[in-house]
């Protein structure tokens, strides 16, 4: 309990230092800075000439420059806790050494001399496989995230400095090899071959960027590095019989194992995984210079005698890396395919916006350096949602990519044609003004204009285009984007097909971009309303169904009419949501005036966007269907010219519309000159007779009779007649005389809200026997 509460007192004053943790680590500094004062002065004493202090020197100083990097290690073991398994592995190997050497000092001391092999030389031997395995065990847990190149690049290290190690440490091998003494000759090769694994291994680790050895890692390299380069050294001058005790060479091997003793002291409070030292500036550096270097023993061997060991060392490397390149030439490839890719657009192959975006500033600073405008053309296809809704995503997948084939055919060879995504096209036309850009505009028009052939169905379409000139430096490429757009906006609004943008047209752009954001908010903050103008009976005048029609009531601007914003409604593709809207409203205000015993029908006006929407037939008998009402409460008027547009799309929904039960009425009939054989054709319930003809009846006896023989065509063929537009009571009455069914106008009302028209209702006499409909009428 008593160690319960002091813990938690601690965890109360975590800013308190531990005094024992502190203590521990003042004494592992002391103890590091005794180890480079030890090594400090054994080096200084191996250097300086000596009268008298050779046992202090070389036994002495030697003995405690083996047992201070010992004890380090095993106070860096006893923190690990046995959590680093390379720490541990690191620390048997220098007590191996430490343990090694200091038999051979002491013995050398004591006898003068130390025969071989003895138990110093199992302390040597038994450093290099520990070393090794530490090596391992850093390299290996990290290999499954290593790939394939990686570890190409790991073996080309390791077989080309094995071949150059071997090519150096030839003459140990050959006099181990011819030895008379078989242990002391496997001894003897044993070091060389030792030293020239851990050289290999260090090269092979370096080749791998990919390995993240800790920021001490250059520690552990220049120990062991200087470990073998003593070896070597020893091992040559031992050959000779040049070797003497307490040089300068007796030092590396201190050097070496001080520098071990550090890396093994800061792996075990940092742990083996951490940032490798600057491994991204050679990640190709080491394998290929060892390439180059198995290369070199392959050339020396033809004119110079070598061991088979380094031929065949060097041929392996060479044949490694013929793979790795074999793999890098892949990978370059596969880096060139991604990066074009990255470029251009899937579907029609053509440059992408990241492609726009990467060329044009520099295409525009070289127009501007010689003194040459720059035109940017926006172009948007017309109509394009319709032929996708209509025909299918595929279909219109097809026409883009007949666009751009018929547009890149269009252009010069150095014009930049880029899709930017959608229906839109973008294209950079280099030393080009305003005139030289509307030709342009006008040829890709007229080779847009002729019908495509897609899935057996001609399809036509147009363009509209928005142009932008660069006659100064100025305006970068955003600035170009955005007066083309605002240009291309301006073309479809006023149906000329492109526009060139100017002075006048910035303030244009701004508020219709302005208008969009706005008109978007308004369909999710429910600022459409809906206005009412009755349709009554001829002759007696009861009212018979109303007509709905939207308006924007917009928070500055007042109530907006349709024409002041349904242009735009459609260019942003937001017809289908309004429809929505109005349907819903229209519906729900139809079914209040059910429960009041007014079982009125409501006419809901739909665009061509509207009833390409192949689930609207589906989307309108639920909406009737969870407001109990029957499908005759709603009447759909379609426009003429859609009709005639696409007979075939217009059959479909139309007969499908007429399957659950709806009704559908041509709006604005008799302003086409097309055939009036869909007539026959299509499901059609009602048409209601455009006021153009309307207008001039009372006092244009041609004009009537055309009325009188539209309204016969249309009860022969079983349709009702509603005239709209009726604005003075002779007309009504004419209309009446010659069997028009029903009338609307402003004579009688004109589109009130849902309110107003109920005051109306209630304030207007009912339609009694002997009252005449002139009579009706013009008491409203």
């Amino acid at each position: 309990m008593r160690s319960f509460v002091r813990l938690g007192r601690e965890r109360r004053r975590p800013s308190q230092p531990s005094t024992d943790g502190g203590s521990a680590e003042r004494s592992r500094r002391w103890l590091l800075w005794l180890m480079w004062l030890v090594l400090a002065s054994y080096t200084l004493g191996v250097l300086l000439p000596r009268s008298g202090s050779g046992v202090l020197v070389n036994v002495w100083l030697s003995t405690i420059s083996d047992g201070i990097p010992m004890l380090v290690c095993l106070v860096a073991s006893v923190r690990s806790r046995a959590r680093n398994v390379h720490v541990l592995l690191a620390t048997g190997a220098v007590i191996a050494f430490a343990l090694g050497d200091s038999y051979v000092v002491i013995m050398t001391a004591v006898m003068g001399e130390v025969p071989t092999p003895s138990l110093g030389d199992i302390g040597y031997l038994v450093f290099y496989p520990f070393m090794l395995a530490t090596l391992v065990t850093l390299v290996i847990r990290q290999m499954r995230i290593l790939s394939w190149s990686v570890m190409l690049d790991t073996a080309i290290g390791i077989l080309g400095s094995a071949a150059v190690l071997t090519v150096a440490l030839h003459p140990l091998l050959a006099s181990a090899m011819t030895g008379d003494r078989l242990l002391d000759d496997l001894i003897n090769l044993a070091y060389p071959l030792f030293d020239l694994m851990l050289v290999a291994a260090i090269v092979g680790i370096a080749a791998s960027p990919g390995l993240r050895l800790g920021r001490h890692w250059l520690l552990l390299v220049g120990g062991l590095l200087t470990f073998a380069g003593a070896d070597t050294a020893y091992a040559l001058l031992n050959l000779s019989g040049s070797y003497r005790i307490g040089t300068v060479l007796d030092a590396g091997w201190a050097i070496g194992i001080a520098l071990i003793a550090a890396w093994v002291d800061g792996s075990s409070r940092i742990g083996a995984v951490g940032r490798g030292p600057s491994a991204s500036t050679h990640d190709l550096a080491v394998p290929a210079l060892a390439t180059a270097a198995g290369l070199g023993v392959l050339l020396l061997s033809s004119r110079v005698p070598l061991s088979n060991l380094a031929v065949a060392l060097a041929g392996v490397t060479m044949l490694v890396a013929a793979v790795r390149t074999q793999f890098a030439f892949r990978r370059l490839v596969k880096m060139a395919l991604l990066h074009r890719q990255t470029r251009t657009d899937d579907l029609t192959g053509l440059p992408n916006r990241r492609a726009l975006y990467a060329d044009v500033p520099g295409r525009l600073a070289a127009s501007a350096a010689s003194g040459l405008p720059s035109a940017l053309l926006l172009l948007d296809l017309d109509r394009f949602k319709e032929v996708n809704d209509s025909l299918g995503h595929d279909v219109g997948d097809r026409l883009l990519v007949q666009v751009g084939k018929r547009l890149s055919a269009r252009l010069r060879s150095g014009d930049l044609l880029a899709r930017l995504g959608g229906d839109e096209f973008a294209i950079l036309l280099d030393g080009s003004g305003p005139i030289q850009a509307e030709a342009v505009a006008a040829g890709l028009r007229e080779a847009l204009a002729e019908p495509f052939t897609l899935a057996g169905i001609a399809v036509q379409s147009s363009v509209s285009i928005g142009i932008a000139v660069r006659l100064e430096s100025e305006d970068d490429l955003t600035g170009l984007l955005r007066k083309a757009d605002m240009a291309m906006y301006k073309a479809k609004a006023t149906h000329t097909g492109h526009h060139v943008f100017g002075v006048g047209d910035d303030g244009h752009g701004d508020a219709r971009l302005r208008t969009l954001a706005e008109l978007r908010f308004a369909m999710a903050d429910d600022q459409f309303v809906l206005h009412y103008q009755p349709k009554v009976a001829l002759p007696g005048g009861e009212v018979t169904g109303v007509e709905a029609l939207v308006r924007w009531a917009h928070p500055t601007r007042g109530l907006l009419l349709p024409e002041q914003f349904l242009s735009l409604v459609e260019e942003a593709g937001l017809m289908s949501e309004l429809t929505r809207i109005v349907l819903e409203k229209a519906l729900d205000q139809a079914k209040l005036w059910a429960a009041q015993g007014h079982a009125w029908t409501v006419a809901v006006n739909l665009s061509a966007s509207s009833l390409i929407d192949v689930g609207l037939p589906e989307r309108i008998g639920d909406m009737l269907a969870e407001r109990g009402l029957p499908a005759e409460a709603l009447l759909l008027e379609v426009t003429e010219e859609f009709l005639m547009t696409d007979r075939e799309r217009a059959r479909d929904i139309l007969t499908r519309l007429r399957e659950n039960g709806t009704r559908i009425a041509v709006d604005d009939f008799g302003t086409g000159y097309s055939s009036l054989s869909y007539l026959r054709d299509l499901p059609i319930d009602e048409l209601k007779l455009d006021r153009s003809f309307v207008g001039p009846m009372s006092g244009d006896a041609r004009a009537a009779a055309l009325v009188a023989s539209t309204v016969g065509l249309a009860h022969s063929l079983g349709l009702r007649m509603v005239a709209e537009g009726v604005e003075d009571a002779a007309a009504f009455d004419e209309l009446a005389r010659v069997g028009c069914d029903q009338a609307q106008g402003f004579l009688l009302s004109r589109p009130v809200p849902a309110a107003e028209l109920d005051l109306w209702l209630a304030e207007r006499p009912r339609a009694v026997a002997g009252l005449s409909a002139r009579d009706l009428a013009v008491s409203n």
